[in-house]
């Protein structure tokens, strides 16, 4: 009686895995390829099956599982990153929703997209332990891997929902109308007369913080503008409506305030006129939309995301993971609660306990007190965080850090190095690190250290306990 004979596809239900995550186990020499029928195709004996079932449910003794991971460390993988050219000088970096708000210091999206497709299989889970923006959430989604996001900024977490949000036509259309009159309002109060106070006669009757930084960084007009159009965004009926219009109110509020820019945090005059809000948010709410729909269409809703707005020295409890992609905050570089502190006025999250809890920032580390952060600091932290994250990354897999030198009181630090010793102590080993040249456009920084033109991608292996 012939032994019995299973296909790939066989072994793969068999496994609770999918298709895809067994011919890459295959590719890295994880999995014994097995024999070929006359036609090609991989035919599994009942041994070779019953062995992918158990590499599968982790069910080999634990230094077994150490040894595979250390021996093979994915090396193909490993090896075809190390061919990427990952300057991406030309590479279009706003494509689907990477362009719904401004974001400073974000790496661009072909980053974490060749990590997550070289180092995870379609229907695991990416996380970005420090999500920022979204941008590995996003891709993560597009390449068919759930995701997980964590931030202590509560902006961060407002833009990530957005960037990620599947929408319904609805709510599509709703937004469309939202941002049409937007515009129609700033047509007709462009036109308005100034009263004799000043001010122009566009007011509104809506709730706006109660906060000095309204007068100090605003025109009375645009207060007004604002103070409407955020009551138009919470008045939206579902919150996946509620989340991008609100995200496209955030998106606008810099570039109508006094605050120079997303990257200097100095107040100047601009020529703003009566309906430049309205008319800003207006675009912005159709730009957003867009983006929007692009993404719902491209991504398939058995994938999701989730997001946890919390401080990531906590240890928060976000389950396992197969892989972590991100760009940790470097000591000294960027202040984000000082530059996002208007956005975080008007949207009435709390800036001060996000000031406490960032990560890296330049008020933090230029502090001359004896409190005042330093490279130990830092160092300190990363030590609570791989000791947490050693915890959630699946033995055998792979947390990649993207992350610069630092200059902390005159002294240059070299982030990569102080990373991979800190996870060196907490069960994890350097298993590739890769430099890449930042273009001068992609990555803004304090501007007194300088902009850092060279990065690390870290790739870190857990070993396991």
């Amino acid at each position: 009686m012939p032994a019995k004979a299973y296909s790939t596809a066989d072994v793969a239900e068999m496994a609770g895995i999918h298709r895809d995550t067994l011919l890459r186990w295959l590719r890295q020499g994880l999995i014994q390829e097995p024999a070929r029928d006359r036609h090609g195709w991989r035919i599994f004996t009942e041994g070779h099956a019953k062995n992918v079932v158990q590499f599968a449910t982790s069910s080999l003794p634990a230094a077994v599982v150490k040894e595979t991971a250390t021996q093979y460390g994915r090396t193909s993988d490993l090896h075809k990153l190390k061919t990427i050219d990952w300057d991406f000088v030309n590479a279009k970096t706003n494509y689907l929703t990477h362009g719904l708000h401004p974001y400073p210091a974000k790496f661009i999206p072909q980053i974490p997209n060749a990590l997550i497709q070289e180092l995870s299989s379609v229907g695991e889970t990416v996380a970005d332990i420090f999500c920022g923006s979204g941008t590995t959430l996003v891709e993560a989604l597009t390449l068919k891997r759930n995701a997980i996001g964590v931030d202590a900024n509560p902006l961060a977490c407002l833009i990530s929902a957005a960037k990620t949000t599947r929408i319904q036509e609805t709510d599509l259309e709703t937004l469309k109308a939202y941002a049409e009159k937007a515009l129609q309002l700033a047509g007709s109060v462009s036109l308005s007369v100034p009263n004799l106070f000043g001010t122009e006669a566009f007011t509104s009757t809506a709730v706006r913080p109660d906060h000095k930084a309204l007068s100090f960084w605003f025109e009375p007009f645009i207060v007004e503008e604002l103070a409407e159009i955020l009551s138009w965004c919470r008045a939206l009926p579902t919150p996946s409506a509620r989340t991008v219009a609100l995200a496209a109110f955030s998106s606008i509020i810099v570039t109508v305030s006094k605050q120079d820019s997303d990257t200097r945090y100095v107040r100047r005059e601009k020529k703003l006129s009566a309906g430049d809000a309205f008319r800003r948010f207006g675009q912005g709410l159709y730009d957003a939309t867009r983006m929007v729909a692009e993404f719902t269409e491209l991504v398939e809703p058995r994938f999701n995301c989730k997001i946890h707005q919390q401080n990531v020295l906590g240890q928060p409890d976000i389950g396992s993971v197969d892989l972590v992609v991100c760009s940790p905050p470097y000591p000294n570089a960027y202040s984000y609660h000082l530059y996002h502190m208007i956005r975080m006025v008007w949207l009435g999250m709390n800036q001060q306990r996000f000031k406490h809890e960032e990560i890296g920032s330049h008020r933090k580390y230029s502090s001359k007190g004896i409190n005042g952060a330093t490279a130990k600091t830092f160092r300190n932290e990363m030590g609570i965080i791989f000791d947490w994250l050693r915890k959630v990354l699946k033995p055998g897999k792979f947390a990649c850090f993207v992350v610069g030198d630092s200059t902390v009181r005159g002294e240059t630090i070299n982030n990569a190095d102080l990373i991979s010793g800190v996870a060196a102590e907490t069960g994890f080993v350097e298993a590739a690190r890769i430099a890449r040249r930042l273009q001068d456009t992609k990555k803004a920084f304090n501007p007194v250290i300088g902009k850092i033109k060279d990065e690390q991608i870290l790739i870190l292996q857990n070993i396991g306990e």
